[in-house]
């Protein structure tokens, strides 16, 4: 029996729910903040603290401004979708958004912060919670 998207969906908010040891997800437990235009930006070692936790995320720069990116590869286009579309969700939740490239069996994932020009806490915590949702993907 296939199961619908709907319980699909719920499976993976109870997973990303449960509490993990690891410090990425004490990350992912926390909510954005609003981030208004002249925000501080995260400094160099929040940054580097949170990429420990991380290890498959790195800073890149895109037109002069630093992102957080990631890629994450799945069996087929059905999965990378499935994926895209849970952290379009969470994107909406937290009202803070990235860019997704979703491909055959792969879905990139950058996050910055646009008021700011760079990188804010949102964003680191937005990298965790992307991980949690992939982690509870993997696992179902």
């Amino acid at each position: 029996m296939v199961e619908s998207r709907y319980h699909i969906a719920n499976k993976i908010r109870k997973e990303i729910a449960v509490t993990q040891s690891d410090k990425s997800n004490e990350l992912s437990e926390k909510t954005c903040s609003v981030c208004k235009t002249g925000a501080p930006q995260a400094t160099d070692t929040e940054i580097a603290e949170a990429l420990k936790n991380l290890p498959e995320w790195s800073v890149i720069q895109v037109n002069g401004i630093n992102q957080l990116t990631r890629t994450y590869i799945f069996k087929n286009f059905v999965s990378a979708l499935e994926f895209t579309n849970h952290i379009g969700a969470v994107a909406e939740e937290f009202n803070h958004h990235p860019t997704l490239l979703t491909e055959w069996g792969k879905v990139t994932v950058n996050w910055w912060t646009h008021k700011i020009k760079g990188l804010h806490e949102n964003d680191l915590i937005m990298a965790a919670k992307t991980e949690k949702i992939f982690n509870a993907l993997i696992n179902l």
